[in-house]
């Protein structure tokens, strides 16, 4: 029997009679038994074949489809097993032989079994189950194959000399697999073999311009090679030379794109200018790009203007690159002024002039330019300059620094950025078997983003591979001067050294230019105009002339920002210190910045605070480096007024780590500050302490220290202070400081009064109705004030309030604002907050899809988050959920993982009391009561210490869960409507609590003396 594969199933006998099979099942069988002719095929993977996802209800149906299949003339084996199909020809398994065959043969007997082999196909592999997951794989194999096999043959054919016949099938097949580089070479070559070569540069252009755009990456080398030998052999056919441009050395790494991109604006405009700092690869941008054009001009001339020291020799450079030297020739080409004889040359020619590296006699450079455009009207100019050449007509195009690596990158994700390609493709070069994998990959990218993707930079760095390891370049990059010295002996002396760039920029300016490019490098991240002019002493017109001259880049934000690259910088600063300014320019840089944090603070409590906050985040690196430079040099007014005043906007946008950290250090530095600033310095370390589940034991003391310094401040955060950590046992004493603060006109400061008032009447009197007007008016005041992250807490505590007595849709949207009004300024780990919660609620409405999908949202909201509280939170929220659904190992696999992230930061006792108190329900549940009743102790502990209401009740309704498993139905009454009481009323939003009481329905309650004390019982 004779089967096709390679098309619709075809099959004969062996007289070959064509062999009727009907039904799509009993195709599907014979081809799955024909993948694999003389092997046994399982039972197992015949089901899958023929069924897929439904198997069928009979555990003889597979045997039922092989008698039809035998009755239909095919002839298969049983085994124990499976089945199998012997002494089929299956033209799929012939072509596969003839590919292996050919690989061995040489060219003329390769062509001919290839020929046979390709000959075999008679339309898509697998075509009548083309849809069926099962074959896939074998499908996408034959088809990559074919492929591959195609390639062979061409490029056997194409070394007997006879590719031109080639042509069409390979355009066919390049059209429908465009990124298959084999396949383009092999098209460009048969096209050269056609007589057609401009098309075949083009099909590299086209196949270049795809890598870039849709891949990230560069032509592979033998799709270079080819592009290359066609040009080589085109210019040679020519007879004329046509170019001076010399071929490269090295591999072009990450411009492909821009490589065409610069090819269309040449075709645009008269004059195109590459500019950008030096090292950026502006030269090797110009070459490629000339390379590309040579395919669509008449000839493209490179002339290197870096040697000269003279404008007045620029015509000559020019004279030079076009081989015009004098003593070669005579007539009209050997008289008149070099500029003359370039003109002459020049004036009917289609061609393309590279001008390169113009900075240093920029006025010449541009002078000749516009006279050679103005006199030649085919010629097209092609400038890199360190700044425009200010001719009219010029189109620009900034060579940035390549493409960097975020921190944390995989190295799959690293080897996507251009600036890693070209460290890799170098680094291989000097030490072989380089590759960026996960031993590397950190380091590579630190190197990479060090000196900013500038690729003469990187290329050096890689140099250096040879003698020492990844990690060991980079931790000596800080010393980048001294250690990338290793360029080539045969480059320009100021591409020797990484020194060496920066020293021939520098050399240009002019000396108010120096001066203000050095006393720029104090700034991080950047500086407004209005901050330069302040710390500097610049001008716009400086900037901007620093800007032309590529050493500073100018943002288009409404307040533009002027930044440089990190080894500007770091000449900068050594420049700084040579000038013996650096200090007296970082006291300036903090006092600017310790001034816009206090103008800037108080704004972030009102309306104005995302304007403000876009703000701060844009000077963060100045922010943090100016604070950081004053600890270091002990100034402690100074270090104090930046650190607390940059601390709201810290606590709000995710750095709270790095804000305790600094204001403590701030604290701790000797000297006089002023009192006040001091009790700020203590508030703000206790309001970072406070925010999130980490135990507050340390943040009680700092907030009594700020207590002690700020009895009579008019300051609003630190009056707010005084109702939350005044030592007092008198309700009365503690309510009447909050009705105080009340009265203030801050609406911001009356709100969180009434948020920390309405914690109070719960917690103290158990007034559930007046702890949501106090809610309600918070929220108002909030809204009022702008403020949105303390709008949220608001909202969250609404939430809570309408949860607990049922009316959970509207909890739902409650939280769902808090969650838009946080999404506003960026607060992930309190959206975590809020999604957790939300999640809680639609499992108690029963849309197990929305709690999902809140859970998933907040999922992807965690990712952003390093907080381990915040993502415990998360866990210990995922942990509930799997408890409810029946789910008790996803539960404390959860549980655990909470615990484990909040190993090493100690939690807040609520927090853990909750923890404990998800672990005893699963104890109880698995019949573990003495390891239910220990946590349960424990957490009754903890919540009766904290004073929470909300919290106690629920830890009560968890001790009411355990007297019903001791068959106590009286206690567990008593103790639910304890909870009741301490809440100020039923919490319908928490499934224990509904389920517990639904169990003691019968039983009489009573009003319990002391609840603690009647668990304590309970807990015996």
């Amino acid at each position: 029997m004779r089967i096709g594969l390679l098309g619709p199933l075809e099959v004969r006998n062996d007289d070959g009679a064509a062999v009727e099979i009907t039904g799509a099942r009993l195709r599907t069988l014979l081809s799955a038994l024909a993948l694999e002719p003389g092997r046994v095929v399982s039972a197992g993977r015949l089901v899958d074949a023929v069924w897929g996802t439904s198997p069928p209800a009979t555990a003889n149906a597979l045997q039922a489809l092989v008698s039809r299949l035998r009755r239909a003339g095919a002839r298969l084996d049983s085994t124990p097993s499976g089945y199998r199909l012997p002494e089929a020809t299956v033209d799929a398994a012939r072509f596969e032989e003839l590919v292996t065959a050919a690989r061995t043969a040489p060219d003329e007997k390769r062509v001919v079994l290839l020929r046979e082999a390709l000959r075999l196909w008679r339309g898509p592999a697998l075509g009548d189950v083309s849809d069926a997951q099962f074959f896939q794989g074998h499908i996408a194999r034959l088809n990559e194959l074919r492929l591959t096999a195609t390639e062979e043959y061409a490029e056997a054919v194409l070394r007997l000399g006879h590719g031109a016949d080639l042509v069409g099938e390979l355009s066919r097949l390049l059209a429908e697999h465009p990124l298959r580089e084999r396949l383009a070479a092999a098209l460009m070559l048969s096209l050269q073999a056609a007589g057609r070569p401009a098309e075949a540069l083009q099909v590299f252009a086209r196949i270049r311009t795809a890598l870039a755009d849709e891949l990230g990456t560069d032509p592979a080398r033998e799709l270079s090679a080819a592009h290359t030998k066609i040009l080589r052999e085109t210019m040679a056919d020519q007879g004329e030379a046509r170019t001076n441009l010399r071929a490269g050395l090295t591999s072009f790494v990450g411009r492909n794109a821009e490589v065409t991109r610069v090819a269309k604006l040449v075709g645009e405009y008269r004059l195109t200018t590459l500019t950008g700092p030096g090292g950026a690869g502006k030269t090797r941008l110009a070459t490629e790009t000339g390379r590309q054009l040579l395919t669509e001009r008449g000839g493209v001339w490179f002339a290197e203007l870096a040697p000269i020291t003279d404008g007045a020799d620029v015509p000559q450079a020019v004279l030079d690159a076009l081989g015009l030297r004098e003593q070669m020739y005579t007539g009209s080409l050997s008289s008149g002024t070099p500029r003359e004889r370039a003109v002459r040359a020049l004036r009917d020619r289609d061609a393309v002039l590279v001008l390169d590296n113009c900075e240093h006699v920029i006025e010449a450079a541009a002078e000749l330019a516009e006279h050679l455009l103005g006199e030649c009207p085919r010629l097209r100019v092609l400038a890199t300059s360190r700044e425009p050449l200010a001719v009219t007509g010029e189109a620009l195009w900034p060579v940035e620094p390549l493409a960097l690596p975020a921190e944390g990158a995989t190295p799959v994700e690293a080897m996507s950025c251009s600036s890693v390609r070209l460290l890799a493709d170098r680094a291989a070069a000097v030490r072989p078997g380089f590759t960026v994998d996960e031993s590397t990959v950190d380091d590579v990218v630190r190197i990479c983003r060090a000196l900013d993707g500038m690729p003469l930079a990187v290329e050096l760095a890689a140099a250096r591979l040879r003698s020492l390891t990844v990690p060991q370049l980079a931790a000596r990059l800080d010393d980048r001067f001294r250690l990338l010295t290793a360029g080539s002996r045969t480059a320009l002396p100021r591409h020797r050294t990484l020194r060496a760039v920066v020293d021939w920029s520098w050399d240009l300016l002019e000396p108010d230019e120096r001066q203000l490019l050095r006393r720029l490098s104090v700034f991080s991240g950047g500086a407004t105009a209005e901050a330069a002019e302040a710390v500097c002493g610049g001008t716009s017109e400086l900037l901007s002339a620093l800007v032309d001259k590529s050493l500073l880049t100018v943002s288009e934000d409404d307040e533009p920002r002027y930044r440089m690259l990190e080894t500007i910088k770091a000449y900068g600063l050594e420049q700084l210190t040579v000038a013996d300014e650096r200090e007296e320019l970082r006291q300036a840089h903090a006092e600017w910045f310790a001034s816009f944090a206090e103008t800037g603070d108080k704004f972030l409590r009102r309306a104005e605070q995302i304007e403000w906050l876009a703000r701060f985040a844009a000077e963060h690196g100045n922010l943090i480096s100016a604070v950081r430079g004053a600890i270091a040099a002990g100034e402690a007014t100074t270090s104090l007024r930046l650190a607390t005043s940059c601390a709201w906007f810290w606590m709000l946008t995710g750095h709270k780590t790095e804000a305790q950290e600094l204001i403590e250090a701030a604290l701790a530095l000797p000297g006089e500050a002023d009192r006040e600033l001091r009790a700020m310095g203590y508030a703000m370390a206790a309001l970072l302490l406070t925010v999130g589940m980490t135990d507050e034991t340390s943040a009680d003391a700092l907030g009594r220290k700020a207590l002690e310094l700020s009895r009579d401040s008019k300051n609003s955060l630190l009056r707010f202070l005084v109702p939350v950590y005044a030592q007092t046992g008198d309700n009365g004493v503690l309510m009447s400081a909050l009705d105080e603060l009340l009265s203030d006109e801050d609406p911001w400061l009356r709100a969180q009064t009434l948020l920390r008032r309405s914690r109070v009447v719960l917690n103290v009197w158990h007034d559930a109705a007046a702890q949501e007007a106090d809610v309600r008016e918070a929220v108002r005041l909030f809204r009022q004030s702008g403020e949105r992250w303390g709008m949220s807490l608001a909202l969250n505590s609404l939430a809570e309030v309408l949860g607990r007595r049922g009316e959970l849709e509207e909890a739902v949207s409650c939280y769902e604002e808090s969650i838009r009004v946080i999404s506003e300024i960026g607060s992930a780990e309190d959206i975590l907050f809020a999604r957790g919660r939300q999640a809680h609620l639609f499992w108690q409405l029963g849309d197990e899809a929305a709690a999902a999908a809140a859970v998933a949202a907040a999922e992807r909201d965690a990712r952003t988050v390093s907080f381990p509280d915040s993502l415990a939170f998360l866990a210990q929220t995922k942990a509930e959920l799997a408890r409810w659904r029946g789910d008790p190992a996803e539960a404390r696999r959860e549980l655990n993982r909470a615990e484990a992230l909040l190993s090493e930061v100690p939690p807040h006792p609520l927090f853990r009391a909750m923890l404990q108190h998800s672990h005893a329900y699963l104890d109880a549940e698995a019949g573990d009561l003495p390891s239910a009743r220990d946590r349960r102790r424990e957490a009754l502990a903890m919540a009766a210490e904290a004073g929470e209401a909300p919290y106690l009740a629920t830890v009560l309704v968890g001790v009411a869960d355990h007297a019903l498993r001791l068959d106590r139905p009286v206690a567990a009454a008593d103790l639910l409507a304890a909870a009741h009481t301490i809440r100020g009323g039923p919490d319908l939003a928490l499934p224990d609590a509904t389920a517990a009481e639904a169990a003691v329905q019968a039983e009489p309650s009573g009003t319990a003396d002391d609840p603690v004390a009647l668990a304590y019982d309970v807990l015996t």
